[in-house]
């Protein structure tokens, strides 16, 4: 019986999008400076720094890759794309809300169905990461993954039941490492969320 995989996540770094709460979704936005800044000062736990690494190929998730320390090689993985939000990419939750009323809220309450006009469906990103799934268990090589939010919560689902009707019962930070390990039969656990990689403030150190 071989033995489970363990993977981390990584959500890419900020971009003046998510300062302004818009959905990204496909759209190829850069990292803010504050994002690049923030990137530059990650510092991976000692048993993930080394791990293989692979990146979604938006251009936000390959920046944090290449400026995570230690710097190594990453290999892009299409599968790692953010989730489309279609029509609704630009967009801030609160201006939908507004907008679209409760037709709006009735297709938040589809969980994993929910589909923004002309998108994908948290189901539809499940299926396009079931084959990177199966890779990474039948490598046997820890990997580290970065990515987006979207990715993150469809696998989050995957790992522990949750429909995404309701709140999550673990909440996944955006600066974080989160823990998973794959088997060879494809069952997903979470093993550790949000394993912080903040570097400590040098001031709060010496008060």
């Amino acid at each position: 019986m071989t033995r489970p995989v363990p993977f981390a996540l990584l959500r890419h770094g900020p971009t003046a999008w998510n300062a302004e709460h818009r959905l990204q979704g496909r759209s190829d936005q850069p990292l803010s400076e504050a994002g690049e800044e923030l990137a530059r000062r990650w510092q991976l736990p000692p048993d993930v720094a080394h791990w293989r690494r692979v990146s979604s190929p938006l251009r936000r998730a390959r920046r944090t890759a290449a400026l995570l320390r230690p710097q190594m090689p990453f290999t892009v993985v299409p599968a790692l794309i953010e989730m489309s939000f279609g029509e609704w990419e630009g967009r801030t939750l609160r201006s939908l809300e507004d907008e679209g009323g409760e037709e709006f809220r009735r297709n938040e309450k589809r969980g994993l169905d929910l589909q923004p006009p002309g998108g994908e469906t948290p189901r539809m990103v499940l299926a396009r990461l079931r084959p990177w799934l199966a890779d990474v268990a039948r490598s046997g090589v820890p990997v580290l993954a970065i990515t987006h939010k979207g990715v993150q919560r469809a696998l989050l689902s995957l790992a522990t039941g949750w429909t995404m009707i309701d709140k999550p019962t673990v909440r996944l930070r955006s600066q974080a490492i989160h823990l998973f390990e794959i088997d060879g039969q494809g069952t997903l656990r979470l093993q550790q969320a949000n394993i912080a990689i903040d570097e400590p403030d040098p001031a709060e150190l010496s008060a």
